[in-house]
């Protein structure tokens, strides 16, 4: 193995997707001499196989269903179909402007990018492509696959990951997802949007189970009104071929079939065989452990984002990533609070939160202790312009700050900022009150929910 001798960068980021990107951009930023180390395509799974991809075909989605519902606002239209091709055309577009500008903003930066597959090969090196390259700090960010389970075998032909999902070259007449987390609800409402028969498949009692019970029973309710089906409450057995589809069956016996099957149980940490238990890091189930500033056990090596056991979403590798970079550079850093970090679910309608759940309030503080306040979009001006329905739920220690802010709703993920602030900031319900929030706009949703929850309700009854 060549070792470049002559180079010991500060930083050696393995991995360039959110997480270990972000940590190269900051790094670069504060003055850190860092080399970056990627096997595919820089911006990662966010950029190429997740995020941006499946918001862009929910708004192809999206456009389709105001294309057939057009009438409803005194406009005629007509909608002739799906034309994959196009919409694919369009994704891939999205995807191919923001790869070039982060191209640009790394070289900019004046980050050293090496393309290969790398593995840790000492607390203070990575070999990649036949070099070592040398680090006085190494920072893993290799990220996360699509999931399985034991028996169940992802083919890309039938049985399918959200990976062979972006890219099908149709438009399947029926669907079985077997997930109903973000993943698999983002894939049912958007082939919904395409046409497809969709069922959901979900082991736990409630779709999105993560998240506020109430929020969960309002998206069941809006996909049963979309003509989504779904089974919960009952685990998956096993899956096998049709003459011309899948046949699953759970482990009550129920069978449904489908033209496909897309598994969406989650996504698992990428780390075998890149050396990481060789060089005595510290694992569990797959995943790097962490402590709250992003070290291993190892003073040499930090890790970031889906490969260590916290919240899979970009702007959380964003955040650790940015965290590490200025721990290394000497400044104060502050752990990221996960609690406070935004979640959105991007399905029709969609479900954003942040804080914690009225039941998690209630195990902390005690359930004597906890305000939860429902506020009905129905009493929104702009809400019912768009003609969506939903609600916002905030979840208040009593006497005290909003500790849960719960949405859902068409666009409620753009509201999701200043539901952030007002958790972040530990609001208390009549200093949000105080804030004039203009009309009409579903941001003034949230400025009306905290009226009432401050005693003064304006356009909700007491």
């Amino acid at each position: 193995m060549a070792n470049d001798a002559s180079t010991v960068f500060d930083l050696v980021i393995l991995g360039g997707g959110s997480g270990g990107y972000a940590a190269a951009l900051r790094g670069a930023q504060l003055g850190l001499d860092v080399a970056l180390i990627e096997k595919n395509k820089l911006g990662g799974t966010c950029l190429h196989n997740g995020c941006i991809p499946t918001k862009a075909l929910l708004h192809a989605g999206e456009i389709a269903d105001q294309a057939r519902e057009a009438e409803k606002f005194g406009i005629k239209t007509s909608f002739e179909g799906v034309d994959i091709e196009g919409v694919h055309k369009y994704k891939d577009g999205v995807i191919a402007g923001l790869y070039k500008g982060l191209q640009g903003l790394v070289a900019s930066r004046k980050v050293t990018y090496i393309e290969g597959e790398g593995k840790l090969s000492s607390p203070t090196s990575v070999d990649v492509a036949g070099r070592r390259v040398e680090g006085r700090h190494v920072l893993l960010a290799t990220g996360s696959v699509p999931k399985s389970l034991p028996g169940l075998e992802i083919d890309g032909n039938r049985i399918i990951s959200s990976d062979h999902a972006l890219t099908l070259d149709r438009v399947p007449k029926s669907a079985i997802i077997l997930g109903g987390g973000v993943i698999g609800v983002e894939f049912a409402s958007a082939w919904k949007s395409f046409g497809t028969d969709v069922t959901v498949i979900e082991g736990l009692k409630h779709l999105v189970p993560v998240e506020d019970e109430n929020s969960s029973k309002l998206l069941e309710r809006a996909f049963r009104k979309r003509g989504i089906k779904f089974n919960l409450g009952t685990f998956f057995d096993k899956a096998e071929y049709t003459a011309d589809g899948v046949k699953v069956t759970l482990a009550d016996g129920k069978t449904f079939e489908a033209e496909v099957l897309l598994v969406a149980i989650g996504r698992g940490p990428v780390s075998q065989g890149l050396g990481y238990e060789e060089q005595g890091v510290a694992m569990d189930r797959g995943y790097v452990l962490v402590d709250e500033y992003m070290r291993t056990n190892v003073p040499t090596i930090s890790a970031v984002g889906d490969l260590v056991p916290t919240l899979q979403l970009a702007h959380v590798g964003f955040a650790e990533g940015m965290l590490v970079a200025e721990r290394l550079a000497g400044l104060k850093t502050v752990p990221v609070d996960y609690d406070g970090v935004p979640r959105v679910t991007y399905c029709h309608p969609e479900v954003a939160s942040v804080g914690i759940t009225e039941a998690k309030a209630k195990e902390i503080y005690g359930a004597d202790k906890v305000v939860a306040l429902k506020y009905n979009l129905a009493g929104n001006g702009k809400s019912n312009i768009l003609k969506t329905s939903g609600e916002i739920k905030l979840v208040q220690v009593k006497d005290g700050a909003v500790v849960g802010v719960h949405m859902v709703g068409d666009r409620m993920g753009e509201q999701v900022g200043e539901a952030q602030l007002i958790y972040n900031w530990e609001a208390l319900p009549a200093e949000v009150a105080q804030l004039v929030h203009a009309h009409p706009t579903q941001n003034e949703a949230l400025g009306e929910a905290h009226l009432a929850l401050a005693g003064k309700p304006l356009h909700s009854h007491d």
